[in-house]
C-alpha cells in the first residue's frame, strides 16, 4: 500500500526538494523566462508598430503616387490641347498664306493676260492699219492713173477737211 499512500519521510523530502527547486526557479529561472517573454513581447510590439508605420507610409506613398499621376494626366491633357491649338493655328496660317499666294498668282495671271490682250490688240491694229494703207495705196493707184482723177480726189479731200473743222 506504499504506492498509494507515501510515507511521511518521503513526503517530507519530496516537499523540501519541491521547495528548493521552486526557490531556485523563482530566484534564477522565472526572471530569465519573464525577461525573455518581456523582450519577445517588446520585439513583437515594436515590429507591429513598425509594420503599422510602414503601412501608413505605403498608403501615403500610394496617395502621393495617385496625385502625381493625376497631375501628369492633367499636364498631358493640357499639352495635347496646346499642341492641337498650335497645329490648328499653323494649318490656318498655311491656308491663309496659300489663299493669299493663290490670289496673288491669279491677279498676276490676269494682269499678264490683260497686257497680252492689249499687245495683241495693238499688234492687230498695226497690222490692220498697214493692210488698210496698202489696200488704199493699191486702190488709189488703180483709180488715180490719170491727172484728172488725182485732181478730183485732192479737191474732195480738201472739201471734207474743211467741213470737219
Amino acid at each position: 500500500m506504499d504506492l498509494l499512500i507515501p510515507s511521511t519521510g518521503l513526503l517530507f523530502w519530496m516537499t523540501i526538494t519541491f521547495l528548493v527547486v521552486l526557490f531556485l526557479l523563482w530566484k534564477f529561472g522565472f526572471p530569465v523566462i519573464t525577461n525573455m517573454v518581456a523582450e519577445r513581447k517588446a520585439f513583437i510590439d515594436d515590429s507591429l508598430r513598425k509594420a503599422h508605420e510602414a503601412n501608413e507610409r505605403l498608403a501615403n506613398i500610394q496617395k502621393e503616387g495617385e496625385s502625381i499621376l493625376q497631375e501628369a494626366r492633367e499636364k498631358q491633357a493640357q499639352i495635347l490641347k496646346e499642341a492641337a491649338e498650335t497645329r490648328d493655328a499653323i494649318v490656318e496660317k498655311a491656308q491663309d498664306k496659300a489663299r493669299q499666294e493663290g490670289a496673288r498668282l491669279l491677279d498676276d495671271a490676269k494682269a499678264e493676260i490683260e497686257q497680252e490682250k492689249k499687245a495683241a490688240i495693238a499688234d492687230i491694229r498695226r497690222q490692220v492699219a498697214t493692210l488698210s494703207v496698202e489696200i488704199a495705196e493699191k486702190v488709189l493707184k488703180q483709180n488715180l492713173q490719170g491727172d484728172r482723177a488725182q485732181m478730183d480726189l485732192i479737191n474732195r479731200m480738201l472739201d471734207d477737211a474743211s467741213l470737219k473743222k
